[in-house]
């Protein structure tokens, strides 16, 4: 039985492709080589009196705990190489302040962390090996490694002309050429060695037509014989180079295996047999037991995928009243400024009516105001009374003038 996946798992699948979940793997084992590049087996290792790290420690979740704490402290010896400061963390330190210390000191050299903390708490996985990875590259600039240029050796020059022979570069034709002269050698070699009748014929030319007394009646006795029969034993042993061109030794040796294999495989053939059968009966008895688990859990992933069906409603309604509410949210953000700019317009009126201060100085303008009328009166009672006293004279004198007796001419003239 298949479990069905979910369309966010098949988005992720299409979005990382199916080699994204073994990235980790990879940088795990770059990881490792520039470690052993900053030579923690010996500055790190022996201090902890901890083993060597596997290939794939960090990407593999086997002891939390242990992964927790190798994953700080080898952090923290980054940082150190790296040229900051960092205590070593200890086994009952806070995990989130140990976790925030490593992440400021990432930050500060430059990279962006677009993780949540929690993602290290486990001490494994691709996050965890993305932070000691940049911390290790980190470490190696500050420690000025670099790569050094590969040594080639001197190369050997030859022929007439001084052309330079390359060696790296063989062709067929310079093999084959090879492999026949070293055959030739090898063919007059045994040739040399060989000790033909015709050599013993010019022999006995040379050496005249009758033998020598000393050869034909010898007196080595048998026990001189053994001794050097058994001095020379070891260099008259015959060995026959086996051709590996000729085509009688394949067919023999081709015959030897196939003897050999008719002869193991009746016996295999039973085994490949009994266990075809029983791998045959296993998949029998699964294939009904996933047909049968298959019926029985029918209902059940039907009402799962009906279940799926309204998850997935209830999420596309969940963002739709996500942006109402957000919405809603700017309005309300909007009414509350508005109320606040009112309250405080409402406290500054309710404060001006209650102080008194204002109506003080109404009474005291009210009262200054009263005294300036005051003044003003009796300026204007004296201004009237001098007015009324001139028209007064001003009346007297003209009666005065009116009263006064009329004289003729001649007696002003007498005047």
């Amino acid at each position: 039985m298949s479990a069905r996946r979910g369309p966010e798992e098949e988005m992720e699948e299409l979005d990382g492709g199916p080699g994204l979940a073994y990235m980790p793997f990879v940088v795990m084992d770059d990881l490792l080589d520039k470690l052993k590049l900053l030579n923690y087996d010996k500055d790190f290792l022996m201090e902890l009196k901890m083993k060597p790290l596997s290939r794939h420690y960090f990407a593999i979740a086997t002891n939390p705990g242990e992964q927790f704490y190798l994953f700080t402290s080898l952090a923290a010896w980054l940082i150190r190489k790296s040229g900051r400061t960092m205590e070593a963390p200890q086994e009952y330190d806070d995990p989130n302040s140990t976790i925030s210390s490593i992440l400021d000191h990432l930050r500060q050299l430059g990279v962006a962390v677009d993780f949540p903390p929690s993602r290290l708490k486990s001490g494994c996985g691709e996050h965890a090996i993305f932070v000691l990875d940049r911390l290790a590259d980190f470490a190696l600039k500050a420690s000025m490694f670099a790569w050094r240029k590969p040594v080639y050796p001197a190369e050997d020059t030859g022929g007439e002309d001084g052309d330079v022979e390359d060696e790296a570069e063989l062709t067929l034709d310079k093999v084959e050429e090879e492999m026949m002269a070293e055959y030739d050698d090898d063919e007059e070699e045994e040739e040399e060695n060989i000790l033909h009748i015709d050599d013993l014929k010019d022999l006995t030319k040379t050496q005249g037509d009758a033998w020598p007394d000393e050869i034909l009646h010898s007196n080595t006795t048998s026990e001189e014989w053994r001794l050097e029969l058994e001095r020379v034993l070891p260099q008259l042993k015959v060995t026959i180079r086996s051709d590996n061109r000729d085509w009688r030794s394949h067919i023999e040796q081709m015959n030897e295996h196939r003897g050999k294999i008719n002869e193991t495989l009746t016996f295999t053939q039973k085994q490949l047999d009994s266990l075809h059968s029983e791998i045959t009966r296993s998949l029998e008895k699964i294939n009904s037991r996933e047909k049968y688990l298959n019926s029985q859990l029918d209902p059940l992933l039907q009402e799962y995928r009906n279940l799926q069906n309204l998850s997935a409603e209830s999420r596309e309604q969940y963002r739709q009243v996500s942006g109402r509410l957000v919405e809603k949210s700017h309005e309300l953000a909007q009414i509350s400024d508005e109320l606040d700019r009112v309250k405080h317009e409402m406290e500054e009126r309710g404060s001006s009516m209650t102080d008194g201060t204002p109506l003080v100085n109404i009474r005291k303008g009210l009262t200054r105001v009263k005294q300036e009328i005051t003044a003003m009166d009796v300026r204007i009672g004296v201004v009237e009374q001098k007015l009324m006293q001139a028209k007064l004279k001003d009346k007297t004198n003209m009666q005065r003038d009116m009263n006064a007796p009329v004289y003729n001419n001649m007696d002003m003239g007498l005047f």
